[in-house]
């Protein structure tokens, strides 16, 4: 027999074998018969509970206890507004899109393009002032990037918003680093007496 010939056989086969199959299972079942349904009739109860709808929480209870984040803006900052500004213009407060903002900030400091990391880091802060986490990386990125005043103005920064956060140690370090390359510079720079 040729291969051609066996392949059919043995499609032909498994053709029967499946429609004898699903006509036991069908047999099984018993006949199909339309039955009508009754819509005034309640709907036969679920043991499965359903999560809770928006509309039937309380309106400070959220759906998702363990994931809370705290959105509220910082206190004695009254509607977002500077009080230094003649114009009492409104500030955004927005802790999500700041802490997206620093997660792109560290990608692009990874990347080695500090240019980029400053700007996102400087846009977490505009969106989440006296972040301390933004605050110190934008001046870690400003000293990679040789903006060293910028640099040591963060570090006490961030210091000032966080004096035993968790870059603290680094930020001392900072500190000590870039006003001992400020002192050669320094030296340089001013006349020598005659």
């Amino acid at each position: 027999m040729s291969v051609r010939l066996r392949v059919l056989i043995l499609a032909i086969v498994c053709f029967c074998l499946y429609g004898t199959a699903l006509a036991q299972s069908n047999e099984e079942e018993g006949p199909i018969t339309r039955v009508p349904v009754d819509r005034s009739a309640p709907a036969p109860k679920d043991n499965r509970k359903a999560p809770p709808r928006s509309d039937q929480l309380a309106p400070d209870e959220s759906s998702s206890k363990q994931t809370q984040i705290d959105v509220s803006p910082p206190s004695g900052d009254a509607k977002h507004v500077d009080a230094d500004s003649e114009l009492n213009e409104f500030h955004p407060w927005d802790p999500h899109k700041a802490a997206k903002c620093i997660e792109v900030g560290d990608f692009y400091s990874k990347q080695g393009n500090y240019r980029a990391a400053i700007s996102r880091y400087q846009e977490a802060l505009e969106w989440k002032p006296k972040d301390a986490e933004a605050t110190y990386k934008l001046g870690e990125a400003q000293e990679k990037s040789g903006d060293l005043s910028g640099a040591l103005d963060n570090y006490r920064a961030y210091l000032k918003i966080l004096p035993g956060g968790p870059y603290a140690d680094k930020a001392h370090k900072g500190i000590d680093r870039l006003k001992s390359k400020a002192a050669p510079a320094a030296a340089q720079v001013a006349p020598k007496p005659s």
